[in-house]
């Protein structure tokens, strides 16, 4: 699958591209990232190999990500219009401003104004939640983000880093008032982050939203460059890989160095087809600090892994799940009473008589 085998992003008709391009890297005001013109060739890049879905948000690097795209589509308006492009609102840019973050009604639309004319343009085609605003009724999101979809300013609507519970919530309201729905949800997952396997994943599947995983490659630990051989010598500017790199993730980083071998490939490229491949998962968010980088993962859209090496990534990476998710995992056969239902089986539950039926 490439770049330009593009699917419908959960249930909508909106077309994106199964590798979406990340721009948290873009512009250097955090003292790290891209620079101006290493990001327009990134972009270009992308696009030039028919990707169509660039994700951004109006915090990163203090609103210049945006700034960057929008300088750079706009030079052809064209461009922009056969771009699905992707931000952000919740993060507050004005310290002391308790109104300039959020997802209250004032909130959204002071975020959607600025984030329109940094990127130059009349209309989002994405517009996520960045993260659930505790103190906001959802019922004030929801009615103010369709207020945006009506008025033009938005296409579809979207939901990150968000307890699967409210998303349905959201959902539900949205579907009764007849208010536009979520579309997508974007959430870390990976090889070393599959929790969201729990609740996360089937509510997305049930409720109609195509997942859009961020952190594809954990900051960069399932590139295959943390080894055990080299642990402690090769470092991050982020604190929290080396706290991850453990006994699991070497496991883990063991197996996709030894398949990437198999297939000829690197192990940054085989742990995204895994997540590719995963039930649910639509489009799935590169970032990237140079072409080079774009490049090397990109052509994970054409590796097909096997059923072999598929499992034996899942028996590495399996995750410890909340309950009800592993308890279900053992009894909710047992509905089954015995038999075969849409291909699958369960037990008869020792709770119950195995051949006389119900005794009472």
């Amino acid at each position: 699958m490439s770049l330009d085998h593009y699917v419908t992003l959960g249930r909508s008709g909106l077309r994106v591209s199964p590798l979406c391009l990340g721009a948290m890297t873009f512009g250097e005001d955090l003292g790290w990232g891209t620079s101006v013109e290493a990001s327009n060739a990134i972009i270009d890049d992308y696009l030039g190999r028919g990707g169509n879905f660039i994700d951004t948000a109006n915090i990163y690097t203090f609103g210049h990500a945006e700034k960057i795209i929008g300088d750079h589509l706009t030079k052809d308006r064209a461009r922009r219009d056969r771009v699905v492009l992707a931000t952000k609102f919740f993060g507050g840019m004005f310290p002391g401003d308790p109104n300039s973050g959020g997802a209250n009604r004032k909130a959204i639309h002071t975020a959607i104004e600025n984030s329109l004319r940094r990127l130059q343009t009349d209309y989002i085609d994405l517009y996520w939640m960045h993260c659930w605003d505790a103190t906001t009724p959802i019922e004030e999101t929801m009615r103010t983000l369709d207020d945006l979809v009506r008025a033009g300013k938005v296409r579809y609507i979207g939901f990150s880093d968000t307890p699967a519970w409210k998303c349905a919530e959201a959902q539900t309201i949205a579907h009764l008032r007849g208010w536009a729905p979520l579309i997508a949800l974007q959430i870390e997952y990976s090889l070393l982050e599959r929790t969201v396997e729990g609740e996360l994943v089937p509510m997305a599947r049930e409720l109609g939203l195509g997942i859009t995983p961020w952190s594809p490659l954990k900051s960069g630990i399932l590139s295959g460059k943390y080894t055990r051989a080299n642990h402690g010598q090769q470092k991050s500017d982020r604190g929290f890989v080396d706290a991850s790199l453990n006994d699991k993730s070497y496991d883990i980083i063991d197996a996709l160095i030894a398949i990437a071998k198999e297939v000829d490939s690197t192990p940054a490229r085989v742990a995204l087809a895994w997540l590719a491949q995963k039930p649910g998962v639509t489009s799935i968010i590169l970032g990237a600090r140079s072409a080079k980088q774009l490049d090397d993962n990109l052509t994970a859209a054409d590796l097909v892994l096997s059923a072999n090496q598929v499992q034996k990534l899942d028996d590495l990476s399996k995750p410890s799940l909340n309950f009800p998710a592993d308890f279900l995992g053992h009894v909710s056969g047992f509905g089954y009473a015995g038999t075969t239902i849409n291909g699958r089986g369960g037990p008869i539950s020792p709770f119950v008589p195995q051949k006389d039926g119900a005794r009472y």
